[in-house]
């Protein structure tokens, strides 16, 4: 009996509407165009407007859209992995209810929370699920509404973060396609800069907690850069060394989009030419655990069979890391 592996089989994805652009930020903190732009890369972002709706609704209509576009039926899927920053509530999981909302019925559900990681955490978890044997439909969520937690007079985070949600059905493979290997990483040193420092159980929620502003995302954002710059192309390094895998062998680098300087020092330091990276951080900003979902809903349709995916992420706490994986299907 061949070895099961874990591959990709299904995309979905999905944003909001409403387009936040620099231009329009202009008019709301002091900053410009050109600032932005040349020191991330965003041009605009979307924002989830709409009284009572929160992560969910993004997650649901990105499952909505991989299980029309796949034809699949809701009752086969075994488990839903939602990843993400900014679940609807605390306590109450928010995949337990996107599960119940799509009508997978049979399938059991919890929430992965490791910040812009998240994604690429439960690819791992997802795929570990799969190769037991025991599951043979996982449904993995990236959504994010981080316009939730921003604070939009604060220069440093507005201008970055932006809401969406991608999903991807994982399957079993017997042609060796999927999931390949991993490289994942975490660090308690960068608890302090990158939080929302009121809210959890260390910090409940208080007249002057709000007062602070401490229910907004805090960045020190030399300090993230620093880091993430370091770990994001060292672990994308050592995957490509791992599995002796040359800038030739790479067929596209699917990193997270938090900042262009960072996604274009990862590629470099790979030596991965600058027409295999995936791009779309322009439009979306950084959707935090969405990021990696809407890069393969974007650009499912560049993939071939048997195509090297490098997948590499960063994010709060610190956590980060690289996965390769083998891309499963053609589109026809």
């Amino acid at each position: 009996m061949s070895k099961i592996t874990a591959a990709i089989t299904a995309v979905g994805g999905y944003v909001p509407d409403f387009v936040l652009s620099n231009k329009v930020l202009e008019t709301m903190v002091d900053t410009n165009d050109e600032w932005i732009t040349s020191r991330t890369g965003i041009k605009e972002r979307r924002i989830l407007k709409g009284e009572g709706l929160g992560t969910s609704y993004l997650a649901i209509e990105a499952a909505k859209d991989l299980l029309k576009k796949g034809n699949i039926d809701p009752l086969e899927i075994d488990l839903v992995i939602m990843a993400t920053a900014t679940p609807d509530m605390l306590v109450a999981s928010t995949g337990v209810y996107v599960a119940s909302q799509i009508g997978a019925a049979n399938a059991f559900a919890y929430d992965l929370q490791a910040a812009c990681s998240s994604f690429l955490f439960g690819m791992s978890t997802a795929a570990a699920y799969i190769e037991s044997g025991r599951y043979k439909k996982v449904l993995l969520i990236g959504a994010d509404k981080m316009s939730s937690i921003i604070d939009y007079t604060d220069r440093a985070t507005c201008i970055i973060f932006g809401d969406g949600a991608g999903a991807v059905l994982f399957e079993p493979n017997h042609e060796g396609l999927g999931l390949q290997d991993e490289v994942l990483r975490s660090d308690g040193i960068g608890r302090d800069f990158l939080k929302m420092e009121a809210g959890g159980s260390m910090l409940p929620p208080s007249q002057e907690t709000i007062d602070a502003k401490q229910h907004f995302v805090f960045q020190d954002g030399k300090q993230v850069y620093k880091y993430a710059v370091t770990g994001m192309a060292d672990v994308s390094e050592k995957i490509m060394q791992r599995n002796n895998l040359t800038h030739d062998d790479v067929n596209w680098l699917v990193a997270h989009q938090a900042n262009r300087r960072i996604i274009d020092a990862t590629s470099s330091r790979m030596g991965v030419d600058e027409s295999k990276v995936l791009i779309n951080i322009e439009k979306y900003g950084n959707t935090t655990s969405a990021t990696l979902p809407l890069l393969l809903f974007d650009f499912e349709k560049k993939f071939k069979k048997g195509d090297n995916l490098i997948f590499a992420a960063f994010g709060g706490g610190f956590t980060w890391g690289s996965i390769y994986l083998k891309w499963a299907y053609n589109i026809e």
